[in-house]
């Protein structure tokens, strides 16, 4: 006979397993666009170091096809899990409040997004996954400046992703993501070092890479260009143009690998 607490026991294995695999594929692409990044530092920038980037060069690997079915199925397992937080809340003592649900409800809508692209590339539609992150953000701010007040908009957007890019590298020194580790599996001390080491590294330039970009978005609707926007391509090549070059490029490179690591640590370690 099945009972209600079995029900909640299978529901809540099937979110945590959602959540681990969208937390590896998460870690995937992250680790593809800091490998580009980190080509273009070098001098070999041919191909866009963005999540169509990630894709393309995942569909060239042996098995390329399986390859990006399983990324783009693991997207999904992120997405439920995110509206499994605004359903039922988030792990944590805070994680039902409304900011929490809000935040995951987002969340929810962009890896929605995400997957849906991906797996229509797996399908067959390489118009799609593959698609330059640099045009769309050309596109959609170039949409949002034909509004009424649409400089306002481009500009709060862009000021909103900046400060998120802050929190971000912030939240990362800070070491916030500890209170997420789950308490039933005992991390061990190595372990711990090597999640703190791959945190803050990766946080750190996640969060220099947003704050750029929402940098961008302020410039373009001050200078009412949307071509002043950038997406993750161009905002990383940017980053040869400051006073040291392609090293600092090269460093959020390792950032962005790093933090993909952190994924694959935290698809063990997290409390879902």
């Amino acid at each position: 006979m099945v009972t209600a607490g079995n029900d909640t026991e299978a529901v809540g294995a099937g979110v945590a397993a959602a959540a681990r695999a969208g937390l590896v594929a998460r870690g995937v692409i992250y680790i593809l666009v800091g490998a580009l990044a980190l080509r273009i530092a070098l001098g070999d920038g041919g191909e866009q170091a963005d999540r169509g980037g990630a894709v393309q060069e995942l569909a060239q690997r042996p098995f390329g096809q399986a390859l990006v079915w399983a990324l783009g199925i693991g997207l999904v397992g992120m997405a439920l899990w995110r509206l499994s937080e605004v359903v039922f809340g988030a792990a944590g003592p805070k994680g039902r409040e409304p900011g929490k649900r809000l935040l995951s409800a987002g969340r929810f809508v962009f890896y929605s997004a995400v997957a849906a692209s991906v797996i229509a590339f797996a399908a067959g539609e390489r118009s799609s996954g593959s698609g330059s992150t640099d045009e769309q953000s050309r596109d959609v701010t170039a949409r949002v400046l034909d509004w009424p007040a649409g400089q306002w908009l481009v500009a709060a957007a862009g000021v909103g992703v900046g400060i998120a890019g802050v929190w971000i590298a912030v939240q990362a020194v800070r070491r916030k993501y500890r209170k997420n580790l789950d308490p039933a599996k005992r991390v061990p001390p190595a372990a711990r070092r090597t999640v703190d080491v791959l945190g803050v590294g990766g946080g750190v330039s996640r969060g220099l890479l947003f704050a750029a970009a929402g940098g961008f978005a302020v410039r373009a609707a001050v200078a009412y260009d949307p071509e002043q926007a950038k997406g993750l391509d161009d905002t990383l090549r940017s980053f040869t143009s400051t006073p040291v070059g392609p090293w600092l490029l090269g460093a959020v490179a390792v950032g962005l690998v790093l933090f993909g690591l952190f994924s694959f640590t935290m698809a063990w370690w997290r409390r879902v």
